[in-house]
């Protein structure tokens, strides 16, 4: 089987949830997944002055953590993540940041991406936030499976051809109806991933 991971950083939801939509999409296509979390490096002083970031917090805390490990075990990967300022959050980063080795040792090489996003309105950042994420990605030497207008669903949800990306409001709720975007998303990455590993 094709082996796909799905890793997520998510505040207060959102992109947990497109990560949710995004793995079950891709169980079905046939893939075997892992969906797992960016680990959390904000501290909990900081995490518990805002009520739907600290409900979140403590509601996933059974979600396995990513390592580096996860990247290489994994023939594709979608990554989930919301807007900072027109670039990845620092956890993101970070994560990133870990896998020098494997970048180093060219494990990234030929394995195929794709990304999804979010902000609290329709111009926070996402379409720049999805392409700082894969100016790293070319940097690792992966392949971009980006959505394109591959299918008339991207239209439905906002028509972003770089990724899937969601308006979310302060408590995490996301206000487009993007689910369908989502899979057709993780079905196009789980697809092509596909034919370049067998």
């Amino acid at each position: 089987m094709t082996k796909m991971a799905i890793f997520y950083y998510s505040s207060t939801g959102a992109n947990y949830q497109m990560a949710q939509w995004a793995e079950a999409a891709m169980k079905e296509a046939g893939a075997e997944v892992k969906l797992i979390k960016v680990p959390e490096t904000a501290p909990e002083s900081a995490i518990e002055q805002n009520p739907a970031w600290k409900k979140h917090y403590e509601a996933t805390k059974y979600v396995p953590e990513a390592t580096p490990e996860d990247l290489d075990w994994a023939d594709g990967f979608m990554f989930s993540i919301p807007t900072r300022f027109g670039n990845v959050p620092a956890q993101v980063k970070q994560f990133m940041d870990m896998c020098g080795g494997l970048w180093a040792e060219g494990k990234l090489v030929n394995k195929v991406c794709s990304a999804m996003t979010s902000a609290q309105n329709p111009h926070g950042g996402q379409e720049q936030t999805l392409a700082n994420f894969y100016t790293s990605m070319f940097h690792w030497g992966v392949i971009i499976a980006g959505p394109g207008y591959t299918d008339e669903v991207i239209f439905g949800s906002g028509g972003n051809p770089y990724g899937t990306s969601a308006t979310v409001d302060g408590e995490g709720n996301i206000q487009d109806d993007i689910q369908k975007a989502v899979e057709h998303q993780a079905k196009r990455t789980y697809e092509i991933t596909k034919k370049i590993s067998d």
